[in-house]
């Protein structure tokens, strides 16, 4: 590694910022093995392409403090990499779960500060505990979809594009396909929230048997009427419907208020009748199902992965490209936004937004992209899909408390990588990027408290 001092790189990608960031620096990377399995070995067996139906992958599609140094995280609707059946869209019989891990940082006391790429914090992940989903009441599955350890009182959400009721729409609450995007915990600290993008729904499942305790109904322009279980062709779910959510690109984010009383969804992309790249922000009132929708303009992505809040009003939006690693291309966009909802105007009753729409102010917070490659990353290196974000515990750093904001990856569930540069194969781990906060680039920063929750290290559900 070269010896340099790192300050002139730290500052670098604030420079062109909107407002200036007085301190935001990466401290630490930490990674889970793609090739390790989870703690459910119930559903250790082959799914249907010949993955273990267990593999530890795809925990940065989400990703939510849940006190001291716990967090939990969500795969998505499992591996579907591997070719096998396209009028499924290669999708599994994956069970769908939450993971639990412990993310403590650690002093380096190989730390450097002059040489680049030398980080003062390790991050080593562990993994405390694996939740399977389900439900109480029976859910509508493909031929040969519903997983062998449903039983009476606990039937399994999987990832499967098929587990849909056809004569319902994507609001019909008891299908059994869910595809997890992003997760909040409740402040008692016992259940999570989960956007999927299948409906789009909102679900609140328990942290001890991970059965489903409630659903929250979106309004309904974001449904769309006609399902497939397949996306592409003629008779594809993206052809056959003309209003409602993207296929694919549903409720990708997720934020809850520090107060633990207001969930803050977004979309990936605009829905269908929305002019491309106005999205949609959507506020739930937890006790009482209310809604209220933002308009948001993506701009340097081609997509919203996260939102998480800041205080009862801001909130940082994760706006990304799919370019870097996994998609044999550089990573250019990788930005975290800052918006405030204080006296925006509600666009609930808005039939279809677009550049006459009222949208949020944003402001770039972080540029992930300039702050990886200014540490000696290769932009081709950096993961593609940057999906998570959440707070975590202040930290004291040269006696001075700091904030802490934890970014993860979604790796697809591919445990290795070849491309243009790595014809031999790369590693593809989940990664953790860990960057301290300056209070002062957060002056209003409420966090979350959420009551401590005790985990029996098992597989529960």
């Amino acid at each position: 590694m070269t010896k340099k001092h790192l300050l002139p790189y730290l500052l670098l990608p604030f420079f062109a910022a909107p407002a200036a960031q007085a301190e935001i620096d990466l401290i630490a990377i930490g990674e889970v093995n793609a090739n390790y399995q989870d703690l459910s070995t119930r559903t250790a067996g082959p799914l249907e392409n010949g993955v273990a139906g267990n593999i530890l992958g795809g925990v940065g599609s989400g990703l939510a403090y849940a006190g001291g140094n716990t967090f939990v995280a969500t795969p998505d609707r499992g591996p579907n990499a591997n070719p096998y059946n396209v009028l499924i869209d290669d999708t599994t019989s994956y069970i769908n779960r939450f993971q639990t891990f412990n993310l403590a940082l650690a002093a380096n006391p190989g730390y450097d500060a002059l040489t680049i790429g030398s980080l003062p914090y390790i991050l080593s992940p562990f993994l405390v505990d694996t939740t399977l989903l389900s439900s109480t009441i029976p859910l509508s599955y493909g031929v040969d979809g519903a997983p062998a350890l449903n039983a009476v009182g606990k039937y399994y959400f999987t990832g499967r594009s098929d587990n849909f009721n056809a004569s319902k729409g994507s609001s019909y609450r008891h299908n059994g396909r869910l595809d997890l995007e992003a997760i909040r915990v409740s402040a008692d600290g016992k259940s999570v929230f989960i956007s999927d993008e299948y409906g789009p729904y909102v679900y609140q499942f328990s942290r001890i048997t991970g059965k489903r305790i409630k659903v929250f109904t979106l309004p309904a322009h974001f449904n769309v009427a006609n399902l497939r279980a397949f996306e592409a062709g003629t008779d594809g779910e993206i052809a056959v419907n003309t209003s409602g959510r993207t296929t694919n690109k549903g409720m990708e984010g997720l934020a809850i208020t520090p107060d633990g009383k207001t969930l803050v969804g977004i979309m990936q992309a605009n829905l269908i009748q929305d002019t491309k790249k106005y999205i949609r922000i959507i506020t739930i009132d937890i006790a009482t199902g209310a809604t209220k929708e933002y308009a948001y303009l993506l701009t340097d992505g081609t997509g919203a992965s996260e939102i998480v809040a800041i205080n009862d009003h801001e909130f940082l939006i994760d706006e990304r490209d799919g370019k870097g690693l996994g998609d044999d291309s550089t990573a250019i966009a990788k930005k975290l936004f800052k918006v405030d909802l204080t006296g925006a105007t509600d666009v609930s009753g808005l039939a279809k937004l677009d550049a006459t729409s009222p949208i949020l102010t944003k402001t770039l917070f972080l540029d992930v992209v300039a702050e990886l490659t200014a540490i000696g990353i290769n932009a081709n290196d950096i993961p593609a899909k940057i999906e998570a974000v959440s707070f975590g515990s202040d930290l004291v750093i040269g006696g001075v408390t700091k904030h802490t904001l934890f970014i993860a990856n979604d790796n697809d569930f591919l445990p290795t990588i070849t491309d243009t540069l790595h014809p031999n194969g790369i590693a593809n781990p989940n990664k953790f990027f860990v960057f301290s906060v300056d209070s002062a680039d957060l002056p209003n920063y409420a966090p979350q408290t959420i009551v401590p929750f005790v985990h029996d290290n098992h597989d529960h559900g």
